[in-house]
């Protein structure tokens, strides 16, 4: 390492460096995943969205943010999914990662996202930087002949193409606003219909929900299913394991409350996976304006942010929320105030309660009457389907 780092923009001349680094982390792409790589990297070259860093003339490390937009308590926030993070081997440990993250926070800022969230391989870095858990990605596996047995056969079922993106949308914002979700990924209408023409995904639709689902090894693969009602649930369910004779097994990415779990008379198997991702609030004001509270919650208190790496959110500050809705706004008030650092905020929003925060270290200050109101306004069981 020399004295010639330097933070970079990724661009397309740099991305067969960026492949050789990658493949150090995280193994070779073949031919047909590497094309489709360098598809989708010219996308977030194009936007700003690829940061690299470089040692003289040699990219030595470099990280990407998807354009998403999140469910939080029902609304949609725009948030940085960060992924792709590699750094060469012989830079690990020197710093370079950290530099590198430096950088795609302040980008992010910059380009006006209030909220970032990421899958982490290990949680120092991150955490050092301000993230913290924000919720888990759970795969159930389920017996197939139960799914099969759940009827619905009265509920017209029929299969889902690209043209039928934006009403898939539809039905997961209708989905998500009604059930104040928190966590969920929102996907672009192209990507939405990519998904929905690719051969190997199967695609079912209904009037007040729909299923897209696919072949995993042996099994059946659920990747998101919505239904409106118990009914297209079961028709919906059913549809997947149809295919009991061949696959024994469904895999399905569904949050731990997904009505399935009330349905099936066979219990999941035991042995549930979780992937557990990581949340950090950029901007905190607009974060806090972005997102649905839950209904009935009123509270007025006095917070006092320390964020090490984005002094923007430092300081004290008035949170007000009611009727849904929440603000953070400056404040000159003196006296007692929660205190918490960027990775408490991070998981106080998440919905992580304060007597948690407090044992771990991340809260101090405030209150019992203002802790059972945070509790109530922030309360969500923050979960997502999709990795990136």
């Amino acid at each position: 390492m020399t004295d010639a780092l330097r933070l970079v923009d990724i661009a397309v001349e740099h991305l067969d460096e960026v492949i050789r680094v990658r493949s150090r982390s995280f193994g070779p792409l073949d031919a047909a995943t590497r094309e489709n790589w360098i598809k989708d990297a010219k996308e977030f070259v194009d936007d700003g969205r690829f940061l690299g860093v470089m040692d003289g003339d040699e990219v030595v490390a470099a990280a990407r943010y998807w354009d998403f937009k999140q469910w939080w308590g029902g609304r949609q926030v725009p948030m940085a999914g960060v992924a792709g993070v590699v750094v060469s081997p012989e830079y690990r440990g020197r710093g370079v990662g950290s530099m590198m993250m430096r950088g795609v926070l302040r980008r992010a800022v910059e380009q006006g996202y209030p909220l970032t969230a990421l899958y982490p391989a290990t949680t120092v870095i991150y955490r050092h930087l301000g993230y913290e858990y924000g919720g888990g990605r759970y795969r159930f596996s389920f017996p197939s002949h139960g799914l099969r047995a759940l009827g619905g056969k009265e509920v017209p079922v029929r299969r889902a193409g690209a043209d039928d993106a934006a009403r898939i949308l539809e039905l997961v914002a209708e989905a998500h606003t009604a059930g104040r979700t928190s966590g969920p990924l929102v996907w672009a209408e192209s990507k939405v219909a990519d998904w929905l023409a690719d051969d190997d995904n199967f695609g079912y639709l209904a009037d007040d929900g729909f299923v897209v689902y696919n072949w995993d090894g042996g099994d059946l693969r659920v990747d998101e299913i919505i239904a409106g009602s118990e009914a297209t649930a079961r028709a919906l369910w059913a549809t997947v394991g149809s295919g009991s004779s061949i696959a024994r097994t469904v895999n399905a990415y569904v949050p731990p409350s997904d009505p399935i779990h009330l349905l099936i008379e066979q219990e999941a198997d035991k042995h549930a996976q979780l992937q557990r991702w990581m949340l950090r609030l950029l901007d905190a004001p607009a974060a806090i304006a972005a997102r649905g509270f839950a209904v009935g919650a009123s509270l007025e208190t006095e917070l006092e942010l320390d964020d090490a790496e984005l002094p923007g959110n430092t300081g004290r500050w008035h949170l007000s929320v009611a009727d849904g809705s929440g603000s953070l706004t400056p404040s000159t008030a003196t006296g007692e105030a929660l205190r918490l650092n960027a990775r408490g905020l991070a998981a106080l929003y998440a919905g992580t309660p304060l007597a948690t925060l407090r044992r771990a270290g991340l809260a101090a200050g405030g209150s019992q009457p203002d802790d059972a109101a945070l509790n109530t306004a922030f309360t969500s069981a923050s979960y997502m389907l999709d990795y990136f």
